[in-house]
């Protein structure tokens, strides 16, 4: 295992990372998908993921406000948007262009996160590119004697273990890479390989704003507080995940519709309430 701080179960048995295992594991309990309505549903929360990733990385690369419109826009193909900086433009396209290369890659991952670096323009040393190749020669030998299919992280201490891997991983690459609050782009490509490793311990991606990022930068000399940073935004991601799979266009109308009419009788009532009640008034059998 990669040399951290702490062990793998003191971080599992974390509250927060208990309490994102339970999540994550409501999520993958619908594995495998077969309603059809499921499957469209997952992929089309897999793009807005990415348009969401690829946002992030943009924003951490350049430093600049860069909007889901922004993402979406390049992320269906557009190599330019009037009115917005093209070394914005530029990082997204690199994003998306780093996200979808990773998830193709099967072997030397070492060379991957490198190329990950380069393409998103992390500023990595040739030290820093040793030392992270380092990290990552140790990640993948724990992983190779392991069984990482999704079956053995089915239940939630599966999915803690799973999940605790994964954060001590994440922070000792992060050190590696000279990532910080002040120098945040260095930690793009660990983000991008960090959720493909989340796919081969068995769970799902996750998401962090730029904000989170930046937060959990300054917390990389403690391992517990950057679990317990880290752990509930992948719970929210979780179970977000797990509602985009399980939408129900019906449904959501049929909801929308009740909102509407107890909106409409509570604005009624809130029209009349100033009204006086007649005392003479017989009462009204319903």
């Amino acid at each position: 295992m990669v040399d951290v701080e702490g062990s793998l179960e003191a971080i599992a048995g974390r509250p927060a990372v208990a309490q994102a295992a339970e999540q994550g594991a409501r999520l993958v309990d619908l594995w495998p998908l077969t309603n059809a309505e499921h499957l469209a549903n997952d992929a089309k929360y897999a793009e807005d993921l990415q348009v969401r990733i690829s946002m992030v990385l943009a924003q951490l690369m350049t430093g600049e406000d860069v909007t889901i419109p922004d993402a979406e826009y390049v992320y269906e193909g557009a190599e330019d948007i009037p009115g917005r900086p093209q070394d914005l433009v530029d990082a997204l396209m690199a994003a998306n262009d780093a996200i979808e290369a990773a998830a193709q890659a099967q072997e030397d991952r070492s060379k991957m996160l490198a190329d990950l670096a380069e393409t998103l323009g992390s500023g990595w040393d040739q030290a820093r590119q040793q030392e992270v190749a380092a990290g990552v020669a140790k990640v993948e030998q724990s992983l190779d004697g392991q069984s990482t299919s999704s079956k053995s992280t089915q239940d939630k201490e599966g999915v803690a273990r799973a999940l605790a891997t994964s954060l001590m991983i994440c922070r000792d690459l992060l050190r590696r890479a000279g990532a910080d609050p002040d120098h945040a782009a260095a930690a793009a490509p660990i983000l991008v390989y960090v959720n493909e490793l989340n796919e081969r311990l068995g769970i799902p991606r996750a998401f962090l704003s730029g904000e989170d990022v930046v937060q959990a930068l300054g917390l990389l000399d403690d391992p517990e507080a950057f679990a317990d940073l880290l752990a509930p935004l992948a719970g929210a991601e979780w179970d977000h995940h797990r509602q985009e799979v399980l939408w129900d266009p019906e449904e959501a109308k049929r909801k929308a519709k009740e909102d509407d009419e107890r909106k409409s009788r509570e604005a009624l009532q809130a029209k009349f309430a100033h009204v006086p009640e007649d005392p003479n008034k017989p009462p009204v059998e319903l």
